[in-house]
C-alpha cells in the first residue's frame, strides 16, 4: 500500500502526470493509471483520513467479493455460502444446474462464466492451509511411490514391475528410498527395518498412509492397525498414526518425498536395464546419496546436514535385536482340534473346537493365540497338506486308543495265551486292511476286565468254529459256553493248526506298523 499512497500523493500535491510518477515508483504506467482509476471510482480524496490503516485503504480501492458480492451494476448477488454447502451435499449437484435456478429466480442475474468467477473467488478463500511444524526426531512418513520399476528377468526376458518404498523425516526430510519386489507385508516391513538402520535410530511417531499392509481397517478417528505392523512398532518402540483417508496434506512431507524420488531416481534410470533387485537399489542408493546432500534452495544446508544437526541426536536407539518377520492370520478350531494354515494343519487344545484364534507365523514357527494368550506352538511344516500334532492336545480317549497299535495288541494277547494271540492273527489276517480289524482287537481288549485270562482262552473254540469276531467271543463269555465241553467234531480237528490266509501275520504286522506310523 505505500505504492498506492506514494502515487496519490504525487497526484495530487505535486501535480505529476502518469509517466512521472512511474519513474519515481519505479511501476509501469498503466499501474499508476489503474491506481488513479479505483481511486476515482471510489471518490478517495487526498489527504485519507487520519484513522485509515491500510487495510481499510485496500478495501476502499479493491472491495473484495466476499460471501456475497456486491455488484456495481445492482445484479442480485449469489448466496455462495448457501451454494457451496448444496454442491458438497448433494453429489449430483453442478453449478450449471445452480446457476440455472439463480437466474430463475433472478433474470437479471449474472451470466453462466461470471457466476462461475465468482464462486471460484469466494471458494479460494476457504482453502486455507495450515503449516506444519515438525519437532526434531518426532516423526518419520512412509509411503509407497505411485510409479514403478521394470525388473527383467535374465533368463526368460519376462518384465515385472518392482515398487518404490519411500520414507522422510519430519524436521529435516532426510530421505530412504529401496526398491522392493511388490508392496506386500513383508516387503513393507523390510523396507521399514532398512530405513530405520540407514537412519540410526528410531523416531517417535510413524505416519503411514492408509495402506493395507500398514492398516487393516481405515477410519477417520480410530483406524485399526495391522497386527503384524504393530508388532514391528512394538518391537522398535514406535507408535503408528495412520494419516486420514483422503487427506494427503497430513503427510505433505512424505508427498514432497515420493515427488522428488519418482523425479530424481525413477526418471534418472529410465534409460538403465536392471536384472535384479540388487542391481536396482544399488542405483537407487547412489542417487539417493545425492538427493539427501544436495543443496536447498531457499534456506542453508542440506537434507544430510539438517539430520545430522536436528534428527539424528535425539532419535531413539535401534534394540540389540533385529526384527523377526512374522505374519498373522485369524482361523477357527476344527472339530479335531486341528487349525489350518498354510496348506497344513497345526493342533490345539482340544477345549479350544469352535473357538476363534489368531495364528502367529515366522519362518521357523507357529504359534496360535487364544484372547492374547499362546496356547500351541509348533515347528512350521513346509509340505502340503501335513496334520502337525502334539499328543497333550487330544483327548484322553483318543491318546489311549492310539496307545493301542497293532503290535502292542499281539503282545498283550499273548501274555493272555496262545489261543487269544492266535485269534488277533486272524482277525487281523482276515480283513482286506488290517486297520478294519483294529475294533475288533480293541473289544475284545476290554473284555479282558471283566473276565479273567483261564476264560479269555475261549478263543480256542472261536478259532475251531471259525467265529473269529469280537461279537462271538463277548456271546461265548457271556453264555459261559466256554465252559461246556467242545463238540465230538471240534475236538477232534483241535490237532489241526488254524486256517490261515496266503500271506503270513509277519506281513500283517509290517503293514500294520507302516499304517500306525503314518497314522501318527
Amino acid at each position: 500500500m505505500r505504492k498506492i499512497k506514494e502515487v496519490l500523493r504525487l497526484r495530487n500535491e505535486l501535480k505529476l502526470d502518469q509517466r512521472q510518477i512511474a519513474r519515481s515508483c519505479s511501476i509501469s504506467v498503466s499501474t499508476v493509471h489503474e491506481y488513479l482509476k479505483q481511486a476515482a471510482a471510489a471518490n478517495l480524496i487526498w489527504p485519507v483520513p487520519d484513522d485509515w490503516d491500510d487495510a481499510h485503504l485496500e478495501a476502499a480501492l479493491f472491495p473484495s467479493p466476499g460471501a456475497s458480492p456486491q455488484p456495481p451494476t445492482g445484479k442480485a448477488a449469489p448466496d455462495f455460502a448457501a451454494i457451496h454447502e448444496q454442491l458438497q451435499r448433494h453429489r449430483h449437484v453442478t453449478l450449471q444446474l445452480v446457476w440455472e435456478e439463480y437466474r430463475d429466480a433472478n433474470p437479471d442475474g449474472y451470466r453462466y462464466s461470471r457466476f462461475c468467477e465468482l464462486y471460484q473467488r469466494w471458494r479460494r478463500k476457504l482453502d486455507v492451509v495450515l503449516r506444519q511444524e515438525h519437532k526434531a526426531g518426532e516423526k518419520a512418513f512412509v509411503d509407497w511411490a505411485g510409479s514403478t520399476m521394470p525388473i527383467h528377468d535374465r533368463d526368460t526376458g519376462n518384465v515385472w514391475q518392482a515398487s518404490l518404498f519411500v520414507a522422510a523425516l519430519g524436521a529435516s526430510s532426510y530421505t530412504w528410498a529401496e526398491v522392493t519386489r511388490d508392496q506386500q507385508m513383508e516387503s513393507w516391513l523390510l523396507a521399514h527395518v532398512h530405513a530405520l538402520e540407514h537412519w540410526g535410530g528410531v523416531p517417535l511417531l510413524v505416519i503411514p498412509d492408509n495402506t493395507r499392509t500398514g492398516v487393516s481397517k481405515s477410519c477417520r478417528y480410530d483406524p485399526d492397525v495391522n497386527p503384524t505392523y504393530q508388532n514391528l512398532a512394538a518391537h522398535y518402540g514406535f507408535g503408528v498414526l495412520p494419516a486420514r483417508p483422503y487427506k494427503p496434506r497430513d503427510k505433505a512431507v512424505v508427498e514432497n518425498a515420493v515427488q522428488v524420488a519418482q523425479r530424481w531416481i525413477l526418471a534418472a534410470l529410465r534409460q538403465r536395464k536392471f536384472f535384479s533387485l540388487t542391481d536396482a537399489n544399488q542405483a537407487v542408493g547412489e542417487l539417493l546419496h545425492r538427493i539427501n546432500h544436495r543443496p536447498f534452495r531457499k534456506r542453508d544446508g542440506s537434507r544430510a546436514s539438517v539430520f545430522e544437526a536436528l534428527d539424528k541426536p535425539v532419535l531413539q536407539p535401534l534394540p540389540g535385536e533385529r526384527f523377526e518377520i512374522s505374519e498373522w492370520a485369524r482361523a477357527r478350531v476344527n472339530i479335531d482340534y486341528h487349525v489350518a494354515f498354510d496348506g497344513n494343519f497345526y493342533s490345539v487344545p482340544y477345549n479350544l473346537v469352535q473357538e476363534a484364534v489368531e495364528i502367529r507365523s515366522t519362518a521357523a514357527t507357529v504359534e496360535v493365540l487364544h484372547k492374547g494368550g499362546r496356547v500351541a506352538s509348533h515347528m512350521r511344516s513346509r509340505g502340503r497338506g501335513k496334520a502337525v500334532t502334539n499328543n497333550e492336545h487330544r483327548p484322553k480317549s483318543h491318546q489311549a486308543h492310539l496307545e493301542w497299535p497293532p503290535s502292542r495288541m499281539v503282545q498283550w494277547a499273548e501274555k493272555i495265551g496262545p489261543y487269544t494271540s492266535q485269534l488277533f492273527e486272524r482277525i487281523l489276517a482276515d480283513k482286506p486292511h488290517p486297520e478294519m480289524g483294529y475294533r475288533g482287537c480293541l473289544g475284545i481288549i476290554r473284555l479282558a476286565e471283566k473276565y479273567p485270562h483261564e476264560r479269555m482262552e475261549a478263543a480256542e473254540r472261536a478259532l475251531l468254529t471259525g467265529a473269529c469276531r469280537y461279537r462271538s467271543i463277548a456271546s461265548i463269555l457271556k453264555n459261559s459256553l466256554d465252559r461246556q465241553p467242545l463238540p465230538v467234531s471240534a475236538a477232534a480237528s483241535s490237532s489241526a493248526p488254524p486256517p490261515t490266509r496266503q500271506h503270513s501275520w509277519s506281513g500283517v504286522l509290517r503293514i500294520t506298523k507302516s499304517v500306525t506310523n503314518s497314522g501318527n
